[in-house]
């Protein structure tokens, strides 16, 4: 029995709970959609504020590519090879370069480019954005200013789009090429072949999925972050942030990877159903 003479109902706090996530949900989703339109309009855009994007995408960008591009390739001999000798074993080596271009390309590079953006950039470049009203740096109001937008957040949310898709485009052209290679050599007795294989794997069905699968991705881990950043800016007071910084980048961190989570589901269902 509660205090007040009535039975305590369980159901309180997991309601207000989800009435609370729905909440934040909302309003993250109102931030993204206001990051993006910033994105597109032409003011956001000054010689000033190009400038920074332009610093902003090449630090988020350039220093990945060639770490990024060399694991891949990696990553993709070791698995062409495994693939390989398992199909010719089983006598199936005709379906071989099919899996390795479906699991590679199609599957895992979208995702592994959109998470190595999300802990080197954008997860990094929103806890900048916390500490900046954990430091007095940036108050509430500020926050809420178009300047503030467009001179903090906007740069990095476009840094982290660009830097995600160029990841993705670019390790998908080093796997296709290093796959042709682990298969067939330095010769080009089968690309005729590999360019057979790769057009029924990627039909325009899938190609379309593909592309608004690594978009997604990309939008995901650039606007979460950022849009979690101002959230936890303009409704926690810079005296108390603080002590609740940790908890609200993780609850950035879950947002980000359910999302990422539903994006791949649909695409699976999309690709194989």
């Amino acid at each position: 029995m509660s205090t007040t003479g009535f039975p305590h109902n369980p159901l309180t706090h997991p309601l207000r709970a989800l009435q609370r996530a729905l909440i934040e949900w909302w309003h993250l989703l109102q931030l993204g959609a206001s990051i993006l339109v910033l994105a597109f309009s032409p003011s956001s855009y000054s010689p000033a504020h190009r400038t920074l994007l332009a610093q902003q995408i090449y630090l988020n960008t350039a220093p990945m590519l060639l770490g990024f591009s060399v694991v891949c390739a990696l990553v993709t001999v070791v698995l062409t090879r495994i693939v390989l000798v398992t199909a010719l074993s089983y006598g199936l080596s005709q379906y071989a370069l099919q899996v390795v271009i479906r699991v590679l390309v199609l599957e895992l590079i979208p995702l592994t480019a959109a998470l190595f953006v999300a802990l080197r950039c954008t997860i990094p470049d929103g806890a900048e954005l916390t500490a900046l009203h954990t430091s007095g740096e940036v108050d509430r109001d500020a926050s809420q200013s178009l300047e503030f937008m467009q001179a903090e957040v906007l740069p990095r949310t476009v840094a982290g789009l660009f830097s995600g898709l160029t990841l993705a485009a670019l390790s998908s052209v080093v796997v296709l090429v290093v796959a042709y290679l682990a298969s067939y050599g330095f010769s080009l007795s089968g690309l005729a072949t590999y360019i057979r294989l790769f057009g029924q794997v990627f039909s325009p069905a899938v190609s379309l999925i593909f592309a608004l699968k690594t978009l997604l991705f990309c939008l995901t881990v650039a606007l979460i972050p950022m849009a979690s950043a101002v959230f936890g800016m303009r409704n926690l007071p810079a005296a108390h942030a603080s002590t609740v910084r940790t908890s609200a980048e993780m609850r950035g961190l879950v947002r980000m990877f359910a999302l990422i989570l539903l994006i791949e589901v649909g695409s699976l269902v999309g690709n194989y159903y």
